[in-house]
């Protein structure tokens, strides 16, 4: 089985530039999702939104190309794909010819779904989109919407995950809310290097106590996890301590790479938001 410490992380890699599949390393989900109580089908649905900054690849005529990548993951896939392996796996198209972006569409989406999929017993795809040069200047910059915790005053003493700091109020009728922070920051699961993220938590149910709340988002500043698994907990931490209705938490981490993750996961069907960058990514 394939985990964190047998991947590239923190290791010396050859650069690879012509096409190679067999970079890709994925990680089963199932090991970090039992550390929060799921053992089963988890109680989320959702998706890791990808984005490929670093996309080229040759035409038939040797001249370079580029675009941007939008790669959607569900998280139902019974595997992650480790973001460096991800970079080598993109690294590997810099010097390999195809006949046009339909090719390095399809090819992609048919690697990264094999990866992802593995193992499972009804493998599907990924979804994988590929914006070209002339419409960069499309892409928009947007921070994510609702009500900033970091307005808040509040005092932080703990930097690794701390659930016992979030409550609510049981005692009065529901709300609906969205909050946002963009002082959330973890590390690398293997590297320990920072990986820097805003967060909107939507809600209905008990309010949350926001100032708990704020505290414990900064609670994670030390915490050694990917991306994907930081989300989970957060959900998971949210979905049992304060027993919300609907809920749905969604990050946004700044580009490592070349790469950045966004993942969402939410208590109920809905769909994807548009994956659109944060000033800072």
């Amino acid at each position: 089985m394939n985990t964190p410490e047998k991947s590239q992380l923190g290791k010396a890699s050859a650069y690879i530039d012509q096409y190679d599949a067999s970079l890709l390393f994925p990680i089963p989900r199932a090991g970090k999702r039992a550390e929060i109580g799921i053992t089963g089908a988890a109680p989320f649905f959702g998706a890791d939104l990808w984005t490929a900054f670093e996309l080229s690849w040759l035409n038939q005529r040797g001249k370079p190309q580029v675009a941007l990548a939008h790669i959607t993951v569900p998280c139902e896939t019974p595997n992650i794909v480790e973001s460096k392996s991800f970079k080598l796996y993109l690294n590997s198209f810099n010097n390999t010819r195809f006949a046009d972006a339909a090719e390095v569409q399809a090819r992609i989406r048919a690697d990264i779904s094999e990866a992802a999929w593995r193992g499972a017993e009804r493998p599907a795809t990924v979804g994988v989109k590929l914006i070209s040069p002339d419409l960069f200047d499309q892409e928009p910059v947007h921070e994510l919407d609702g009500l900033s915790l970091d307005r808040l005053d509040v005092e932080c003493t703990q930097y690794q995950p701390a659930p016992e700091l979030l409550t609510a109020d049981f005692d009065q009728a529901p709300v609906s809310e969205v909050l946002t922070s963009n002082l959330l920051k973890s590390n690398c699961l293997v590297t320990g290097q920072p990986d820097w993220g805003s967060v909107q938590i939507s809600y209905s149910g008990p309010q949350i106590d926001q100032e708990g709340l704020l505290q414990y988002l900064v609670s994670f500043r030390n915490h050694n996890e990917f991306h994907e698994q930081c989300v989970e907990r957060i959900f998971m931490d949210l979905w049992t301590r304060c027993k919300p209705i609907k809920l749905t938490v969604y990050a946004r981490y700044t580009r490592r790479g070349g790469l950045d993750i966004n993942p969402l996961r939410t208590s109920h069907p809905q769909g994807l938001p548009r994956n659109v960058r944060t000033a800072r990514q």
